[in-house]
């Protein structure tokens, strides 16, 4: 029987339908076994998977400034070597900046929260106490605790020597990861031109003319997508992160440093992440001054409403636009998958799904809906002349 002739048998549909559904079932009960092993596949690749992150992070950059700063230079490749240069070298400089001046101040303002401890406790006690609700809270034993804090974290360090000499290990093994990886994010990026047109190539043989251009199309897309989501949220993040140091300057708060980092960081996270780093920030301005903690939650309630219905869409525009359940579900389901990665990534991977599921999947039904009514009209034409 000869591959046509299969496919149009009558029992070849339910075979290849009963095959699917025996392979996902057996995927769905291992699972655990299943993202294991393509986790441990992976993390072989894993300096170049995050120097291709590295480069795609960096390569608008580059293509900014080989539209401005370069335009004038002919050659295509020393535009591309000078633009790809200054790109690492904004890059480098941004990384140092942040090294030398914010780190200090987290350091700063996490000493002088530690030594001022028992202080903040003690104003939170009496305000609790003002209010009538102190004998809800338990607050004297956390106030002891807190008296031998140095001592119990002495102790502790002492009785997990061997677990934070393997944590202090994982952590050089992750820096000599992140080292090689950028160091190859540079040559991905040299060399892009290069790689495109031998991935090019390669599908264009694979898929054939026709297919490889509406799939090249697809990767357009996806790629603007994914471009203009990961370029505005570090944007975003920055303008929340510098509205909120500027705003808690200006009312004298404390930790202006530490709270701003940490709300401009948790801004990447989307849905959850503001949520999460204002309670933070609310939680250690509540040990300095309580006012300024009620000051701060309205501060940031506003500015999450800018943000959301101004900043936002300025922003992205319509390109991301996608149903804010998709989007809850999308962030759900990635932080169960893939942990915090799967967390970020999961509005640009629901952006991209919505596109293929409103540009080919639906317009496939059609097609398909289509052919199945013609074939009908075909097959009932010779009942109704055979009838007359």
């Amino acid at each position: 029987m000869n591959r046509k002739k299969l496919k149009n048998a009558p029992w070849y549909s339910y075979a290849v339908a009963a095959c699917i559904a025996v392979v996902l079932f057996v995927l769905l009960m291992k699972l655990s076994d299943v993202m294991r092993g393509v986790r441990t596949f992976f993390g072989y690749f894993r300096p170049v998977i995050l120097g291709a992150i590295i480069a795609y992070i960096v390569n608008p950059l580059a293509k900014f400034f080989a539209r401005t700063l370069f335009s004038k230079v002919k050659k295509e490749k020393i535009q591309l070597m000078f633009s790809n240069t200054l790109a690492f070298i904004f890059v480098l400089l941004l990384l140092v900046f942040f090294a030398l001046v914010l780190i200090p101040q987290l350091v700063d303002s996490i000493v002088r929260f530690v030594n001022n401890l028992d202080g903040y406790i003690a104003s939170v006690t009496g305000m609790l106490e003002r209010w009538g609700i102190a004998s809800r809270f338990d607050v004297s034993s956390f106030i002891s605790s807190s008296e031998n804090l140095f001592d119990k974290v002495a102790d502790y360090l002492k009785q997990n020597v061997s677990r934070i000499l393997e944590i202090s290990a994982n952590a050089g093994k992750g820096l000599l990861r992140w080292g090689i990886a950028f160091f190859l994010s540079i040559y991905l990026l040299a060399n892009k031109k290069n790689l495109k047109a031998g991935l090019a190539q390669l599908f264009s043989t694979m898929l054939g003319e026709q297919r490889y251009a509406g799939f090249s199309v697809f990767i357009q897309k996806c790629d603007r997508i994914c471009n203009r989501y990961i370029v505005y949220n570090l944007i975003d993040s920055l303008i929340i992160g510098i509205s909120t140091a500027i705003f808690m300057a200006a009312f004298g708060m404390q930790y202006v440093g530490l709270i701003a980092f940490v709300v401009a960081v948790t801004n990447l996270v989307p849905t959850f992440g503001p949520i999460v780093g204002a309670a933070i920030g609310a939680f250690i301005l509540l040990m300095v001054k309580p006012m300024h903690t009620l000051i701060f939650l309205i501060f940031t309630l506003v500015l999450q409403m800018l943000d959301g219905y101004v900043i936002k869409p300025k922003l992205f525009g319509n390109s991301l636009g996608v149903s804010g359940l998709w989007i809850l579900v999308g962030i759900i389901v990635g932080g169960n998958m893939f942990g915090v990665v799967g967390i970020l990534l999961a509005i640009p991977a629901v952006a991209i799904l919505d596109f293929i599921y409103a540009g080919y999947f639906l317009p496939w039904l059609g097609r398909r809906r289509e052919k199945k009514d013609v074939k009908c009209t075909d097959e009932a034409a010779p009942e109704e002349n055979g009838g007359e």
